[in-house]
């Protein structure tokens, strides 16, 4: 069978994974260091900031990353995942100015920008017929409000019914609830009944109050990214989640984003993917950041699908990390490279030179050179079909 569905909340994953990993990982010869991790593992014991403090520690990339691998393994033997889909940023206009951003404009640059409807459908237009989902994250607009926001997604679910609509960000909910005079609650029911499809959970970049005041001031509280997600789970609303590493982090900061996550997730099920993305230094203003090598890219990879057993897929965004480094990654525990992304501006003005015009089949020879199954699947992670490449056309010989 090429195509197969799955409950939101599995997301494709084997209900048997956990005996499927002990199996796999009790007779495995570990260094002294990662058989503290495995025989919790083993012992159904819930793995704490020491032990991810630990794994980071590991002095052996390779050993982490086969751990991780058989997670992965276990959780969806070996099959990557990915969609077609489309980022259409809506307006880089924002009341906010983070200083890792290189994406946010005030209202007077000269380059600033507000699509219309009408524009972000003649947007969308360009490329409904190849893709199933958009994606949109933006600027906090200081007038569009949750009738905006609704107005937009009635008018895509109309014109464009096949596509799936996963946008808008914790901050950017808590600034139309706020302008909206409404609750996060009432916000995300009003979205959800015009369109709505998942929240794309950008925006949670360390949940650390102290980091956040230095690299994203004013934007939403560690609790208040974890509140307004668990509202949309509580409504039915399934949503990723991410981190940005590699500003002014410690690693005992990483471990403890992680569980607050894997906690959250564990707790309402609504958590489907965690995206890790290191931190691209152009154009912005943190001179102080800790640009991240290869190897610390995939050891966070590795780490995250180790610590995070309630969130079912990792996601090796390649927009961020750029393709090379994504099929290196599906070996280090990811199992999810996004889609297609036809187009994408945020973290390209910010350094990333990830190509933007691959297909489904490029993506596919991707998965297949890391040894995976190319799998295509919808935004819910609800439906499947594994990927088989249109045989190309013959050739007659020159004569």
């Amino acid at each position: 069978m090429t195509k197969w569905k799955s409950a939101i909340v599995d997301a494709d994953r084997n209900k048997d994974w956990k005996d499927r990993l002990k199996r796999s990982i009790r007779d495995v010869k570990w260094s002294e260091s990662l058989q503290i991790i495995v025989d919790k593992i083993l012992a159904d014991e819930p793995l704490n900031v020491t032990d991810g403090c630990i794994l980071f520690e590991c002095k052996n990339l390779n050993e982490l990353g086969h751990l991780a691998n058989l997670h992965k393994i276990a959780m969806f033997d070996n099959n990557a995942y990915f969609n077609s889909n489309v980022h259409i940023n809506q307006t880089n206009i924002c009341v906010l100015a983070c200083r890792f951003c290189a994406f946010r404009r005030g209202p007077k640059a000269s380059d600033a920008y507000a699509l219309s409807i009408d524009d972000y459908l003649s947007e969308l237009e360009k490329f409904s017929s190849f893709v199933n989902e958009v994606h949109s994250v933006g600027g906090l607009h200081p007038d569009w409000d949750v009738d905006h926001y609704c107005s937009l997604f009635k008018r895509i679910k109309k014109e464009h019914p096949h596509v799936s609509i996963k946008a808008l960000t914790a901050v950017e909910i808590k600034h139309l609830s706020q302008i909206s005079n409404l609750s996060i609650r009432d916000t995300l029911l009003r979205l959800q009944e015009a369109g709505l499809t998942s929240l794309p959970g950008g925006g949670a970049e360390i949940l650390d109050d102290d980091v956040r005041q230095i690299i994203c001031n004013g934007k939403e509280s560690s609790q208040e990214y974890l509140d307004i997600h668990e509202v949309a789970h509580d409504i039915g609303l399934p949503s990723n989640c991410t981190m940005l590493f590699g500003t002014i982090e410690t690693t005992q900061q990483r471990v403890e984003h992680m569980i607050q996550l894997r906690d959250l997730g564990q707790r309402t099920k609504g958590f489907q993917c965690f995206v890790p993305y290191p931190f691209l230094p152009d154009s912005t203003r943190l001179p102080m950041a800790q640009l991240s090598t290869g190897q610390e890219i995939l050891r966070v990879i590795a780490v995250s699908r180790i610590m995070l057993d309630s969130i079912p897929h990792i996601k090796a965004y390649r927009m961020n990390i750029g393709d090379s480094m994504a099929e290196l990654a599906l070996q280090f525990g990811a199992d999810d490279i996004d889609g297609t992304v036809k187009q994408e501006s945020i973290m390209h003005l910010a350094g990333s030179k990830t190509p933007l015009d691959y297909g489904v089949k490029q993506l596919a020879k991707l998965v297949t050179r890391s040894g995976n199954i190319p799998i295509k699947r919808n935004t819910t992670y609800s439906e499947f079909e594994k990927f088989v490449p249109p045989k190309e056309p013959r050739r007659l010989p020159v004569v």
